[in-house]
């Protein structure tokens, strides 16, 4: 037999050898993870122990000090340094897994899970309703309140959002309609402020076309403008026209609405303004282009914002607010309350707590119903663990 041919069956029964050492190891671990398993359900089962006699003694499911004691018991049974952290995350898994199975079990058996002080309402009382939007007749908040309320609803502006809110609180209106969101500026965070500040909460949403025109004194042509008047935003959003015109001059105004109220009261030719045909409509403007944005996937989601714990039967949506412990993974842990029940979160943002350096406080919507089973654990699961918690509403 030839040397070459000798090598390359000792070469073959080599790799042979390992793969059965391999098949062999993993046998081994399969009966290892077999009573990883059966381990794992006797704690488990004495998991529901001990959440039964907490729930008799109205004790709460987390005890930090002995989750800490346990952590540290555990890791002394340890030989090899490097192995304290692994069995360290090993154990944090198996308590959270406890923790959200008695959570489960607090939330079917008791009264001492989230309570959700929320009335279910087969649709919004909107008749004959008052309602408050931020800015002046011919903005996009007052766009978006026709468009959700009606032509004929008995509506109101103030100059900001804190008035709004504050309009809701004082029983002035019913419902303040406020932009929380745009697809190009992002999310309107002095809002979500003040819902935590404010006893009001979002119970339905909607979306509204940012679609600017250029509107002008009736009969004008767009040979005679030289000036056009419209917020910083709308001019932005109208730059493609803009530098396609250079011949034509932009001054800001604070609104779009008072830039075309403003060409409207001039009546001259040679001025025009960026904003909403309903701006247009009010002030008696015409039409020259529209849509005059290059962007027409840009949309403003406004929040229906009521003073009423109400929820719609329909909602399909829930935002809540909460505050996290300091310490490395106590966001994560909130967050896998979440995951646990099968729940689709939707946005995640965050916001400086005010009057605390470097600390943090969460908003979070997603998907559900506050008669679900999943949505009542996840709410008792992060109320009971976060540092501050509130429900923003359903929607």
């Amino acid at each position: 037999m030839k040397k070459e041919s000798i090598q390359e069956d000792e070469k073959k029964e080599t790799v042979l050898d390992k793969e059965m050492s391999l098949k062999e190891i993993r046998s081994k671990l399969d009966e290892v993870d077999r009573q990883i398993v059966e381990l794992y359900q006797q704690r488990m089962e004495l998991s529901i122990q001990v959440a039964e006699s907490k729930m008799r003694s109205n004790r709460p499911i987390r005890d930090v000090r002995r989750e800490n004691q346990k952590l540290e018991m555990v890791k002394s049974l340890v030989q090899k340094g490097s192995d304290k952290k692994n069995v360290e995350e090993l154990f944090r898994m198996l308590m959270s897994a406890s923790r959200k199975y008695q959570y489960h079990l607090m939330s079917k058996y008791s009264s001492g899970g989230c309570r959700i002080p929320f009335q279910e309402v087969d649709e919004l009382p909107v008749k004959d309703c008052r309602v408050v939007y931020t800015g002046v007749e011919g903005a996009f908040a007052h766009e978006a309140t026709l468009k959700y309320f009606g032509k004929d609803v008995i509506s109101f502006h103030v100059p900001t959002f804190e008035e709004s809110m504050n309009a809701l609180s004082g029983g002035r209106a019913d419902f303040a309609v406020i932009p929380i969101e745009n697809t190009s500026a992002g999310v309107v965070a002095d809002v979500y402020d003040l819902l935590v500040k404010c006893d009001n909460y979002i119970v339905d949403e909607m979306d509204l076309p940012v679609v600017q025109s250029l509107l002008v004194v009736p009969g004008t042509k767009l040979e005679e403008i030289d000036t056009i008047y419209s917020h910083p935003q709308g001019i932005s959003q109208c730059n493609k026209f803009l530098n396609e015109h250079k011949e034509i001059s932009t001054i800001e105004k604070s609104n779009t609405a008072l830039a075309a109220r403003m060409v409207a009261e001039e009546g001259n030719r040679s001025h025009a303004a960026i904003a909403s045909q309903v701006a247009g409509e009010l002030y008696g403007l015409e039409t020259l282009i529209s849509p005059l944005n290059h962007n027409l996937a840009n949309m403003t989601k406004f929040a229906i914002i009521s003073n009423k714990k109400i929820f719609r039967k329909n909602a399909q949506h829930i935002s809540i607010c909460f505050e996290s412990e300091h310490d490395p993974g106590s966001l994560y842990r909130l967050m896998s309350h979440i995951i646990y029940n099968n729940l689709n979160m939707i946005k995640l943002e965050s916001r400086p707590v005010p009057g605390q350096t470097w600390e943090y406080r969460f908003f979070m919507n997603f998907d559900g119903n506050f008669n679900q089973s999943g949505v009542k654990n996840a709410l008792t699961g992060i109320s009971e663990e976060a540092v501050s918690f509130k429900i923003l509403g359903s929607f």
